[in-house]
């Protein structure tokens, strides 16, 4: 692969040297995401070392998305009016379970709409798409909560392994965007460091596009 050549996998790179380089590396017909991997010091089995949140990056993710919101009544309205992609209660908890219908990125719902949410535990749960007041998904403030959404609201969570993933937005972006959303996220991964957590808090930090090399960031460089 020629791109792969202009990749020194010796080398740890300063945020804003990787991003040109991972721009530069972009070979594909497509519009590339470009992804972040951050590897942290922390046990994930503990409770007391989960590292989760939300951020708004601030150029959005590049990506169209399509918003399912679970409310009522005047909450319901709400939604509608805010843009909502799709707006109901237990008539959508049926059509995703009966029509296997999964035509949206994220779920919102009203505090009171949980227990019927929860009934769809076991499908939304592992794709990510369950509610959660960390996230701010769970919230009676449904029209901030859509806006944020298609602004380029991302959740940050850890893996079994320890590493979050994140979008960082599009190889079209370029340098000064990617470098704004980048700084955001870490900062705001940074700002979430378990108290419970020892020795280095990143361990590591890879970024890479849809079909580019891995390229590595020097953890240092990274506000601790």
């Amino acid at each position: 692969m020629e791109s792969a050549k202009l990749v020194d996998r010796a080398k740890l790179y300063d945020p804003a040297e990787a991003l040109d380089t991972v721009i530069k590396t972009s070979k594909a017909k497509f519009d590339e995401t470009v992804e972040v991997h951050v590897r942290l010091g922390v046990d994930s089995r503990h409770a007391d070392q989960q590292v989760r949140g939300a951020i708004v990056l601030p150029n959005g993710t590049g990506k169209k998305v399509r918003v399912l919101v679970f409310a009522k009544n005047e909450k319901a309205k709400e939604a509608e009016a805010a843009g909502a992609d799709y707006v109901g209660a237990e008539d959508l908890v049926a059509r995703i379970q009966n029509e296997n219908f999964f035509d949206f990125d994220v779920v919102i719902a009203t505090p009171d709409m949980m227990g019927v949410v929860g009934r769809l535990g076991k499908v939304l749960g592992p794709k990510g798409l369950m509610p959660n007041p960390k996230a701010g998904t769970v919230s009676m403030d449904v029209a901030k909560a859509i806006r944020d959404s298609k602004a380029g609201r991302i959740e940050y969570r850890l893996d079994k392994t320890n590493i979050i993933h994140c979008p960082l937005g599009k190889i079209s972006f370029g340098n000064q965007k990617l470098i704004e959303n980048f700084n955001a996220l870490l900062g705001a991964i940074v700002k979430a460091k378990p108290s419970a957590a020892k020795g280095q808090y990143i361990r590591s930090c890879v970024i890479a596009s849809t079909m580019g090399p891995g390229i590595k960031i020097n953890p240092g460089k990274v506000s601790e």
